[in-house]
């Protein structure tokens, strides 16, 4: 009788710690207004487009309040349970690998690679969210307030999942423990957003873009028959075969060109290894060169959640 009653009390403190989902990986970025408002910008070109964007380097270099504040609210979000990944130190490991990546070109047409520092830090950290922080100080009688906006976006699909917005009351404190108090009110209810985000995901599946495309030396296309079906009839069934609850969308298809939106992969691969869109990419582009088709294809990717397979030569 003592050891059933000792096993029963031990499973009862086992089934919170078994029920217990794992928290997503999350990083906190200055927002884009936040950015642009105290000039951290820079510049790069995109196929002769110049486009304008945050420099994170600089505003964590140069902005005395952005590492306290990101500090305090990552620690609020890790007392959650969440995993949090130091944007600092992964943009000053980015900077290293960004010399190796400038000289880095394609081997048949020679172009170069074109990503966003956002895209680098999606791609090279692979965070689940991205949380984007910006805060303004207001000045008032009885010293300064602080409004703030924290937002969560899905670092695959950039959707915004979670918001939260509020002003603290009037101090002389510094900004840091003004910001402290005033998130603290409003974490909760912003955890909840993000939980309810992540409980749909795990039972849907994660959210990306696949698109098939063909290399214009190659000899077939999208509509080549292989044991009476049509290639992109082909890539449709594996796609139902492979998504969770065969969840996707041929929303643009031609003889060269198939887009397949709201495309819903597993978590987890069948190692335990976490999915991606250029890890599910990778999986099509393995199966379309066995038998029938013995095609080789090229895998692209844009950030985590977009993946380009280009169809006839590496």
């Amino acid at each position: 009788m003592k050891k059933l009653l000792t096993f029963i009390l031990l499973a009862i403190g086992i089934i919170p710690i078994v029920a217990q989902e794992k928290k997503p990986t999350l990083m906190i970025l200055p927002s884009d207004n936040w950015c642009t408002q105290r000039y951290f910008t820079t510049t790069y070109q995109d196929q002769g487009t110049t486009v304008r964007v945050p420099d994170y380097k600089l505003a964590f270099q140069e902005d005395t309040e952005l590492g306290g504040v990101i500090g305090k609210i990552g620690a609020m979000l890790t007392d959650l349970g969440y995993s949090l990944k130091d944007c600092e130190q992964e943009i000053k490991n980015i900077s290293i690998r960004t010399a190796e990546d400038n000289v880095m070109m394609s081997k048949t047409s020679g172009a170069s690679l074109v990503e966003s520092p956002l895209d680098m830090l999606k791609r090279r950290t692979k965070s689940d969210i991205i949380i984007q922080l910006g805060w303004q100080v207001n000045r008032e009688n009885q010293g300064k307030s602080v409004t703030f906006t924290l937002e969560a976006f899905d670092a695959y699909t950039s959707k915004r999942i979670a918001t939260a917005t509020g002003t603290s009351e009037p101090s002389t404190d510094i900004i840091p423990r003004m910001l402290e108090r005033t998130v603290q009110s409003y974490i909760r209810d912003f955890d909840r957003q993000m939980d309810n985000y992540f409980r749909d995901l795990r039972r849907h599946g994660r959210e990306i873009v696949l698109a098939v495309r063909c290399w214009d030396s190659w000899e077939n296309d999208l509509e080549t028959e292989y044991d009476g079906e049509e290639l992109t009839d082909c890539i449709q069934q594996w796609m139902r075969d492979n998504t969770v609850d065969s969840s996707f969308n041929l929303t643009d298809g031609t003889e060269s060109f198939a887009q397949f939106e709201q495309v819903r992969i597993p978590f987890f691969d069948s190692k335990g290894n976490a999915m991606d869109a250029r890890a599910f990419a990778t999986s099509l582009r393995k199966y379309l060169q066995q038998e029938p088709y013995h095609i080789t294809s090229k895998v692209l990717v844009r950030g985590l959640g977009e993946a380009i397979i280009v169809l006839g030569e590496k």
